[in-house]
């Protein structure tokens, strides 16, 4: 009602302060960082974010629901990255557990390349828990015929996960011991 009998200039200027105080009163909850403190590139950020335990959650605090555990904290998500990096990745879903390369082929003048489609069955390092698939596709001309393979190379593949993610897992239950007991032992003065 106030407003409404107000000139227009007047009102104008009202609004425009009122906004900028709102603005203003927001400062408090923009937490401001120094570049020193975050990495810039990506490589790092996820190096960071996995030294500090962080995943992907969705609402609700860590370790309660809504939590996706094919984040950098799985051991079996982890290891795989490691075991296929000789091949670049097509996708990489952390909730719905699954990663797929790009077709490969270790000579570039050959009419064959593979993809390799890992699917995560569980969350615990056990042989059901992960699906290898191997896809070959071979090419004459411009003609390309894919199909789905079955050889050793998805055993392999899976056998070097399941180590891999094995050894992870103890690397990271001894590194939380060493800091448990860290934080536990007293204080001498």
């Amino acid at each position: 009602m106030f407003l409404n009998k107000m000139p227009n200039f007047p009102k104008k200027v009202s609004f425009i302060i009122l906004i900028f105080l709102f603005l203003h009163s927001c400062n408090g909850f923009i937490k401001r960082s120094d570049v020193k403190d975050n990495p810039i590139n990506d490589k790092d950020k996820r190096e960071k974010n996995i030294k500090e335990g962080r995943g992907i959650t969705l609402g609700g605090k860590k370790g309660g629901t809504g939590q996706f555990d094919f984040a950098t904290s799985n051991e079996m998500w982890r290891a795989t990255i490691q075991i296929l990096d000789f091949v670049p990745l097509a996708t990489a879903d952390y909730g719905g557990g699954l990663i797929i390369t790009d077709w490969y082929s270790e000579d570039l003048n050959s009419d064959e390349s593979i993809k390799i489609m890992v699917n995560f069955l569980s969350n615990e390092i056990r042989a059901d828990g992960l699906k290898v698939k191997i896809y070959k596709k071979i090419c004459n001309n411009a003609k390309c015929n894919t199909q789905l393979m079955s050889s050793k190379l998805e055993n392999e593949i899976k056998l070097a996960v399941l180590k891999k993610a094995a050894q992870i897992k103890t690397q990271d239950q001894r590194k939380k011991a060493e800091e448990t007991e860290f934080i536990s032992e007293p204080k001498s003065e």
